[in-house]
């Protein structure tokens, strides 16, 4: 399990690595995480330790979304004061995840050339 961590953070930091030198307007991770998948997409499998380390990651996902609970809370003035620009920028961009959700799904989801549909 060590060694997955390992990976993980090592994917992490090569993508901070990657936005600071290239000034790309995105979050290291973010960057680490594609890395990651180019990596397990040319590996054709994801190992088994890297599994159970991102499952344990992912049964304790909630804890990581308590410095951001304390967060809004330390800025629960500023929240009230803007309210309508967040409001109107999380309704929109839940509605531009729903229609690109759906429109990959519906891209996925066609029947190849000569295929059945189902």
């Amino acid at each position: 399990m060590l060694a997955a961590l390992t990976l993980l953070l090592l994917c992490q930091l090569a993508g901070e690595v990657i936005a600071q030198l290239s000034g790309l307007p995105l979050p290291g991770p973010v960057i680490g995480m594609v890395l990651l998948f180019i990596g397990l997409v040319i590996r054709g499998e994801v190992p088994a330790a890297l599994d159970r380390a991102a499952r344990g990651l992912l049964d304790h996902l909630s804890l990581l979304f308590v410095p951001a609970g304390v967060g809004v809370v330390l800025h629960l003035a500023r929240v009230g004061d803007e309210w309508l620009p967040l409001s109107a920028a999380l309704v929109l961009s839940t509605l531009l995840a729903i229609v690109v959700t759906g429109w990959i799904m519906q891209r996925l989801g066609r029947p190849a050339a000569g295929e059945p549909k189902p």
